[in-house]
């Protein structure tokens, strides 16, 4: 979606928004300033909610019906490539890399999917409505990791809305990278059976460039070792995301 577009779609919002007519029962002791004062609060806080929901709602449309169509950047498949080799050379030299020595010969270089405009969208991000507790994500190993829900990104895909649930980890502060694990119909197949991940950068806007092309496998699929939270329920796509990281040709793993 253009920049101007959005302007012109949001202004045209605002100009079609009228105040929420709030009903109430005047009391019969005279409202004192303070108490007049509090309801104008509440009206504003009402107006605005129902405001951010409009504009919310007007914006999945707008995505959804205009900004199907690959995004056009002449350097972002370079960036790409460039990201992947630089991961590769870590995942090879540094003391920290996930993939153990004896196992690197076997796994590096990594396999991709061909870098791929139609899975780079733009999508928003719906916070939760009230104060969430820490949800119980079941890992690899077997233990517990407690996430904090940070919102549902909403986007279309191919012409198709979907939705994905990310996270942030419990202790952290808001600005940090959101944590976005799914599955799809390539899960299992041509990509890991215990689904892959994306990491966003917190947007303050709530509007995101979800590009599945940097979508990568959990630790634990080069050493089984590592403790990695499984993707939700809700978070299993029916589509087939061939962008990102995928299995070696030639090797399935289906449980």
């Amino acid at each position: 979606m253009e920049e101007s577009e959005f302007r012109m779609t949001t202004a045209a919002l605002s100009l079609r928004l009228k105040p929420t007519v709030v009903n109430t029962v005047a009391s019969r002791r005279q409202v004192t300033t303070d108490t007049a004062s509090e309801r104008g609060g509440y009206l504003f806080q009402g107006v605005r909610e129902e405001y951010m929901s409009l504009l919310r709602l007007v914006l999945i449309t707008v995505l959804t019906t205009h900004c199907g169509a690959p995004v056009s950047n002449p350097t972002l498949l370079d960036d790409i490539l460039e990201a992947r080799a630089s991961k590769d050379l870590a995942f090879l030299e540094s003391k920290s890399s996930p993939v153990p020595p004896n196992l690197r010969e076997d796994f590096l270089p990594l396999s991709y999917f061909e870098p791929d405009q139609e899975y780079i969208v733009p999508a928003v991000l719906r916070p939760p409505e009230t104060v969430q507790v820490p949800i119980e994500m079941p890992t690899s190993t077997g233990k517990i990791r407690p996430m904090q829900l940070a919102g549902i990104l909403e986007f279309s895909l191919k012409g198709k809305p979907f939705q994905l649930t990310c996270f942030l980890e419990v202790g952290s502060r808001e600005g940090e990278r959101l944590f976005v694990p799914f599955t799809d119909l390539t899960t299992g197949a041509e990509t890991y059976v215990a689904g892959r991940y994306i990491d966003l950068d917190w947007k303050t806007t709530g509007l995101y460039e979800l590009n599945f092309n940097m979508a990568y496998h959990p630790y634990c699929y080069y050493d089984e070792r590592f403790d990695c939270p499984y993707p939700p329920y809700e978070n299993r796509l029916n589509v087939a995301i061939r962008a990102g990281e995928k299995l070696p040709v030639g090797e399935s793993i289906v449980p």
